[in-house]
């Protein structure tokens, strides 16, 4: 039996390792999941180097809910009710029809295996990873429509994969039949939904009352072990449980958490996530020696495993292919709107497996007939779906050329909203202001959120010569002062000139200061092709948005002629819609696009920035 130290020194070998090999990855480019497997199976057989067995306890019960509860917690409950439909046919009719179609396949080519057996490998492989698919989505630019679907699917399939291998491994210990099988799945499912939601809206009551960031993360950490055990308690499904209670969660957060405590809980679970996963990545690749030892006292021989494996990796992928097109066929049949036809090659090409099929597999009873070679598949359907549709998949998305998601239409959508919170804020301030608020702290207040609008509606203008907006050179400045500042704090910490307490509340208004200058970089490149318009979820609609506005010749084509005559600059132009004047935005110095309309009373102008053209009304704040 191994010390306590023994085992830290493992733990901390396997963060290292993960570390290490991830960061690897990154750097060349390669997929993280399979340098990882790769890495654990070549340290399989070094002398020396112990051997890990994952106990089905273990990963039921410490893997899979955090796992689960992490990737719930960031899913779009509002996006999941728009897609219902699609994401539960993927997560349920697909699971069934996988588990169905990979069971008798098994059945058929793994002598003497019992046909629940075969039905049970084929619920450990039928649910596809949301990671790998994200990962590649980012990577090439896969429409945000396309990866939602892949997210709710890999999300709810994990939770019918794993009924259905409960009812599987039920049926292999004894008789039982189709009707019972069916209850079971249903007392499940219907357990763990209405666990999950006493859970998620208890979790929410007790949140929402929490203010300190530490107390809160805390209890977010004990959550999906809680709505697991008991939902497990009555019989019904942990897993279903815990994606419930974390979608809840997950969509109250904005309303019942502080700032501080969002952002702990989303590094914090960001960072149990990766270490998780990749832990799981590494101990299967691990467990290699040992598995091929067990399958070599299975009595088959190579050619008989490297066809059931070929077999049961065909399958898997053949099933889901089969499955789209009959969705595609069964909608035009029934004159139902159905996916365009590249969205489905996608969906049925995006079949990567991962985290869950490895450890569920290791959930198979140590009595399961064929147990080591149900492993085997388990850890090949996984390394070929990752090798095969990893490595195609991007080109797949770039033949059939699908619209990636467009920066300058998310920063339209994001000034939108922006501007709206910002009218909304100001509002507000006329309406609690007193007359003994000072007016320099009350302009203070009006100039930080006119500030913020501004530099949302920056973001635009993809196409423009400007090399730095107000808002750029504002980050810019305010980043080297930041700095400056780091470095006196620094002097003070080592000179002992304040308490360490004094010292760190400092630092933690620089980090939050500096979190908030700091954006992120667009991955995604914006097609100059395509023209940008106001987004449907994000388009107003007013009398003067609806009109049809006679064409007007532009004023200018490329300047704002009341900046050149002044010798002022610009950020963006804008057009009246009526007269055609060419002016400024907002975010410039002399504001003459505004200005235009106050002289003028026209009510909608709009861009007037290469390849964009949407809309404002200034009479009703709308955009159009």
């Amino acid at each position: 039996m191994m010390s306590g130290v023994e085992i830290a020194v493992e733990l901390v070998a396997l963060v290292v390792a993960v570390l290490l090999v991830t960061a690897a990855a990154r750097k060349l480019d390669w997929s993280a999941p399979l340098c990882l497997i790769a890495v654990g199976v070549v340290a399989s057989y070094v002398p020396g180097i112990p051997e890990y067995e994952l106990d089905p306890e273990v990963v039921l019960l410490g893997l899979l809910p955090p796992l689960l509860y992490a990737t719930a917690i960031r899913t779009s409950l509002i996006d999941f009710r728009r897609n219902r439909g699609p994401i539960l046919l993927l997560s349920v009719g697909l699971v069934i029809f996988t588990t169905a179609a990979v069971g008798v396949v098994a059945w058929l080519v793994i002598p003497g295996l019992p046909l629940a057996a075969g039905l049970a490998i084929g619920a450990v492989v039928a649910p596809p990873d949301a990671v790998a698919a994200t990962a590649v989505a980012r990577k090439v630019g896969m429409p945000r429509k396309l990866t939602r679907l892949l997210e709710g699917e890999s999300l709810f399939n994990d939770a019918a994969a794993l009924v259905a291998l409960r009812t599987a491994i039920a049926a292999i210990a004894g008789s039982v039949s189709v009707w019972q099988a069916g209850g079971d799945f249903l007392l499940a499912a219907g357990g763990g939904l209405v666990i999950g939601f006493a859970v998620g809206a208890l979790a929410a009551l007790i949140r929402t009352r929490l203010e300190d960031p530490v107390t809160d993360t805390a209890l977010s950490l004990v959550v999906p072990f809680v709505a697991y055990l008991a939902a497990e308690a009555i019989h019904g499904s942990g897993v279903i449980s815990v994606v419930v209670a974390g979608l809840i969660l997950g969509h109250k957060a904005p309303s019942m958490l502080s700032g501080r405590s969002r952002l702990a809980s989303r590094l914090n679970w960001q960072t149990i996530q990766f270490l998780l996963e990749n832990i799981v990545f590494l101990l299967i690749g691990l467990q290699v020696r040992r598995i091929m030892t067990e399958v070599g006292d299975s009595g088959l021989s190579v050619p008989e495993l490297i066809l059931i494996c070929a077999a049961t990796l065909a399958a898997t992928i053949v099933a889901r292919i089969l499955w789209m097109a009959g969705i595609g066929l069964a909608r035009r049949t029934f004159r139902r709107h159905a996916w365009p036809w590249r969205y489905s090659a996608v969906i049925a090409w995006a079949g990567m497996r991962g985290v869950v099929t490895l450890a569920a597999a290791f959930v198979l009873p140590a009595d399961t007939p064929q147990r080591a070679v149900l492993v085997l598949v388990a850890f090949v359907v996984v390394a070929g779906t990752l090798l095969l549709h990893g490595t195609t998949l991007p080109v797949l998305v770039r033949r059939l050329k699908l619209p990636p998601p467009d920066p300058a239409e998310d920063a339209l959508q994001e000034a939108a909203v922006i501007n709206t919170m910002t009218r909304a804020a100001l509002d507000e301030l006329e309406k609690i202001r007193t007359v003994e608020d000072p007016d320099d702290i009350v302009e203070r207040l009006r100039s930080r959120l006119q500030h913020r609008s501004d530099s949302a509606w920056e973001e635009l203008g993809r196409q423009s010569a400007l090399t730095e907006t107000p808002s750029d050179v504002y980050r810019r400045l305010r980043m080297r002062l930041l700095e400056v500042e780091r470095e006196k704090f620094l002097e003070a910490r080592d000179s002992g000139m304040a308490d360490d307490d004094v010292l760190r509340r400092i630092l933690e208004r620089l980090d939050i200061e500096e979190s908030m200058l700091d954006r992120e970089e667009e991955e995604t490149v914006p097609d100059s092709d395509r023209e940008l318009r106001t987004p449907a979820a994000t388009a107003g609609s007013c009398k003067h948005l609806t009109k049809e506005w006679p064409a007007a010749e532009p004023s200018s084509p490329d300047v704002c002629a009341v900046c050149v005559e002044n010798g002022m600059t610009w950020v963006h132009l804008r057009e009246c819609v009526k007269c055609g004047n060419v002016a400024c935005c907002d975010s410039s110095p002399g504001k003459h696009a505004t200005e235009h309309f106050h002289e003028t009373l026209h009510p909608v102008m709009r861009s007037h920035e290469p390849g964009e053209t949407w809309r404002w009304c200034f009479v009703d704040k709308q955009l159009g």
